[in-house]
């Protein structure tokens, strides 16, 4: 069937909106330790925790330079609109406009590899095509791969799991998964959902494991009811799945956003990015999870978040305060 997310991507009202810098970024109020990487059993519904609203506040400014010598396990999650590029600094909350996208357009996802090399998927453009591109992170500078039809839910996952000697960049077709070659840009089925009517609403994220190999990666996926209607038909549910093969193992339940087209992790929580311009954090506790807005000051009007990423190399759980 088609795609939800598709038919209601080509049109945003957003390249014109100015975005205002704020003062200041406020401190960061909570941030979940108890996910980890270890695996999670069975296949249960896990009820959401009443939301808590989150004290920070991010703004969205220019992005300052990065540092000399920056190591690449840094604080950041980006988010996309379907022209420009967005950082999340999930310790503090604050956000922050990278740039608008030059070189593509109608950006439907991005994702980071454990480098934090950025891709993007795009729609085609009127009398153009879609196709997949590399981003210069810093700049939002695109630069073509190929041209062609590709998913909009992205993901780098960690070298060993679908290609035992590099990373590799995976996706979803609605209940299809499939790997997209970062060099020629071909793409490959190599796996499925396998869950009945559930079908990718709008991202996937993947994370690896600890060195030591105690603990392993983790991928999560944003899903829908695909013709039946059930628990995921008016808000996404949230599914953990193998990255080797693109299987639902454990389904978190409903995340209670529509259309949350852009999913990122960092210090053992789940970022969502959602289609009306929320964003949002969902922890995890046991068996339990729980989502809390993360308000986003002088917000432009019409903010429809597309996609989000970020590297499968971040830290497990925030860092100790």
């Amino acid at each position: 069937m088609p795609r939800r997310r598709l038919a209601t991507r080509f049109s945003l009202p957003f390249s014109s909106l100015a975005l205002v810098a704020s003062a200041a970024a406020a401190t960061l109020a909570a941030c979940s330790a108890g996910e980890g990487r270890g695996g999670f059993d069975g296949s249960q519904q896990s009820p959401i925790e009443p939301s808590a609203t989150a004290a920070p506040t991010g703004d969205f400014g220019k992005e300052p330079p990065p540092a000399p010598g920056k190591p690449v396990e840094t604080a950041e999650v980006f988010g996309n609109s379907a022209t420009t590029l967005f950082r999340l600094d999930p310790q503090t909350k604050a956000v922050a406009k990278v740039g608008d996208f030059d070189g593509c357009s109608n950006v439907i996802d991005i994702a980071l590899d454990e480098a934090s090399n950025l891709y993007a998927t795009t729609n085609p453009s009127a009398g153009g095509e879609g196709g997949l591109f590399k981003v210069d992170k810093a700049t939002a500078r695109c630069t073509l791969v190929k041209t062609g039809k590709y998913p909009n839910s992205l993901s780098f996952v960690p070298k060993g799991t679908v290609d035992a000697n590099a990373e590799a960049l995976v996706g979803y077709n609605d209940d299809q998964y499939v790997r997209i070659d970062t060099t020629t840009g071909a793409i490959s089925t190599i796996g499925s959902l396998s869950s009945g009517d559930l079908i990718s609403s709008g991202d996937v994220v993947a994370v690896k494991g600890s060195e030591d190999g105690k603990t392993p990666g983790k991928a999560f996926l944003t899903v829908k009811n695909g013709t039946n209607k059930g628990s995921c038909s008016e808000n996404d549910c949230l599914v953990e799945v193998d990255a080797k093969n693109g299987r639902v193992v454990k389904f978190w339940g409903n995340i209670g956003h529509d259309s949350v087209f852009g999913l990122a992790f960092w210090g053992g929580s789940v970022y969502g990015f959602d289609d009306s311009g929320k964003l949002f954090e969902v922890t995890f506790n046991g068996a339990q999870m729980a989502t809390a807005e993360i308000p986003v000051s002088n917000a432009p009007a019409g903010l429809r978040f597309w996609g989000a990423g970020s590297s499968t190399s971040v830290p497990l759980a925030a860092p100790a305060k």
